[in-house]
């Protein structure tokens, strides 16, 4: 199809030849509506929905349009109710409708890499699941593409459909491997302008850290890193304690060949004295990310029930969902509520006993909101037995450490704390962290560690940073003040940004409806060397448009709110607001077989 095949969001300028394809596709080919005398085929959702678009040069192949949850209705809902089609009730599923493709094009991959498109799109905004109207003379292809019907038929006109839908996950891979071969030529010839990444990457999680590849993954530039802001990370702005840098100073060559304790025992002791916990509570590891997979791994199957708050840390739906394959639910935060953990809504979801584990990371990542321990601790003692808590105190530094519920995880075998050491301590590149659990369950996670989890200068940094409260709480206490000066400088760069500081080293900024999306936000910092975390892949709740911003000293904080000004200063429209910009509406990361609706 040539380099210059393109796909890309609809600008005004499409949407007067989809209203006419569709009219010919729809009205006058396939009898689903009667024709108009204006040529044109609209309905009650354009000017809301998104549509994608095919195109190769000035010519137009093809379109595929999208409903995302947050308009709160569907072209479905012409159709059937919600209680006939309860799926609509979920949070994160996302309608596409009406692939349509020009005739002369039916043959191409045009329709294949709409639908990938979609998919894409999709994903890059939270979605996980997908619905939609097949023509049921087509249904042996959408069963293959991966979709599988609802058991509900929808006649329009001279057209009868079923209800589909399917997975995100699961229709990427059917395409992945079924037009794996396309997919892959394609991709180089592509003119791909949607603000996702091509391809998701090889594991399916989204992790942060994009800045590193700015600074190089090969260590050969190492010298870039005082040209690029990470704020694409919650790494701390300031450095380890003074008696972290002298114990990794002192002897480097030593402690880079020398083995370290096989089952960190200083480490362990040290976690002891400074937590006053008994050290039979406690199991180390190479960060947190180490300590949930191999916990998970132990605990969790295909067939155990998981809940999750959603937004939430990604890893943690990475190893319940992808690499275990557990079944998932979300307990929804809303930023109308302050993104606040209801205790009663979270206790009336796990009050039927179907949940093996529920995760809570408090604070939360990425909202930054602090649920108060003795919420939670009420929340855990009215829950069934049978539940267990895993409480992910990563932040908790920066709230307060008496707030943690190590001493309830200590004497409860339902509960478990996790605590990185990285983010609180300056230790990220150490990766250390620990847990603590009844004895029982500690002593089958220490069995199932293999011997040196933990590197020694990981465990002389952390040592050493554990001997020096007073350091730290001060760090913590002026990271709260950069927090708010940058909250306050973000706050200044246009009336229409919403920014939300929360209680950690982060905060988060949100675009208006209308506007850019928050991929472009990131897509132009990046010009500047900044780097910041789009949310969007997180949940739909995010619809897109909020990015999280770590905060760093006061020199990198100024950066940060310059290359922000300088990017909102390229995405505004000439109106020189934010809002109002119908060709960024909705706009993404860059024979039919879905029927029209009207």
């Amino acid at each position: 199809m040539g380099r210059d095949l393109q796909l890309r969001a609809a600008t005004p300028e499409d949407l007067e030849w989809i209203y006419e394809l569709r009219h010919r596709v729809y009205a006058q080919e396939l009898g689903q509506h009667a024709p108009d005398p204006a040529g044109r085929l609209r309905d009650g959702l354009d000017g809301d929905n998104v549509y994608l678009v095919a195109a190769r040069g000035a010519d137009r192949i093809g379109f595929v349009s999208l409903t995302p949850p947050w308009l709160g209705r569907y072209a479905l809902d012409k159709y059937l109710t919600r209680d006939e089609l309860p799926l609509l009730t979920e949070d994160d599923v996302f309608e596409v409708r009406i692939l349509t493709v020009e005739p002369r094009w039916r043959a191409s991959a045009a329709a294949p890499l709409l639908m990938y498109a979609a998919l894409r799109w999709i994903a890059a905004r939270g979605g996980r699941r997908v619905v939609a109207m097949g023509r049921t003379e087509l249904l042996a292809m959408y069963l293959a593409a991966g979709l599988r019907p609802v058991g509900r038929t929808v006649h329009s006109g001279a057209l009868t459909f079923e209800v589909l839908t399917g997975s995100v996950t699961e229709l990427t891979k059917v395409t992945m491997d079924r037009y794996r071969t396309t997919l892959e030529r394609l991709r180089s010839a592509v003119d791909w302008q949607l603000d996702v990444a091509f391809a998701p990457r090889p594991d399916g999680c989204e992790h942060g850290g994009a800045s590193f590849t700015a600074i190089g993954t090969d260590f050969r530039s190492l010298n870039r890193r005082h040209q690029v802001v990470a704020a694409d990370v919650l790494d701390a702005w300031f450095p380890p304690a003074p008696g972290v840098r002298a114990a990794l100073a002192e002897d480097p060559a030593w402690a880079a060949r020398t083995s370290p304790p096989t089952g960190a025992e200083g480490l362990l002791a040290e976690i002891a004295t400074a937590r006053a916990l008994p050290a039979e509570t406690l199991a180390v590891g190479a960060g947190s990310s180490d300590l949930i997979f191999r916990a998970f791994g132990r605990w969790l199957t295909p067939q155990s029930r998981v809940l999750l708050t959603d937004p939430g840390y990604g890893e943690y739906a990475h190893v319940t969902e992808r690499v275990i394959g557990c079944r998932v639910d979300r307990f929804r935060l809303r930023r109308e509520d302050g993104w606040r953990i209801d205790p009663a809504r979270l206790s009336a979801a796990v009050g039927s006993g179907r949940y093996d584990l529920v995760v809570v990371v408090n604070p939360n990542n990425p909202t930054g909101r602090h649920a108060p321990a003795a919420e939670l601790r009420s929340v855990i003692a009215a829950a069934p037995a049978r539940t267990r808590w895993w409480i992910d105190e990563a932040y908790l530094g920066y709230v307060d450490l008496n707030e943690s519920l190590a001493g309830l995880a200590a004497t409860d075998p339902r509960v478990v704390v996790c605590t990185s050491l990285s983010k609180m301590y300056a230790l990220s590149g150490m990766r250390a962290a620990y847990l603590v659990a009844e004895p029982n369950t500690a002593s089958q996670l220490r069995r199932w560690t293999p011997p040196w989890p933990v590197s020694l200068p990981a465990q002389l940094a952390a040592v050493e940073a554990l001997r020096d409260p007073a350091y730290y709480s001060d760090c913590w206490r002026r990271t709260h003040a950069l927090r708010r000066q940058l909250a306050a400088d973000l706050a200044g760069l246009d009336q229409a940004v919403v920014v939300e500081e929360a209680v950690a080293n982060f905060l988060t900024v949100t675009l208006p409806s209308g506007g850019p999306s928050a991929a472009q936000l990131v897509h132009e910092c990046r010009r500047h060397d900044v780097y910041l975390r789009d949310l969007s892949p997180l949940s739909s709740e995010y619809q897109g448009r909020t990015v999280r911003i770590a905060v760093r000293d006061t020199a990198e904080n100024a950066r940060i709110v310059a290359a922000c000004q300088a990017a909102l200063d390229v995405l505004r429209p000439r109106s020189g607001s934010l809002v109002s910009r119908p060709e960024m509406r909705g706009m993404p990361e860059g024979v039919s077989a879905f029927g029209s609706t009207r």
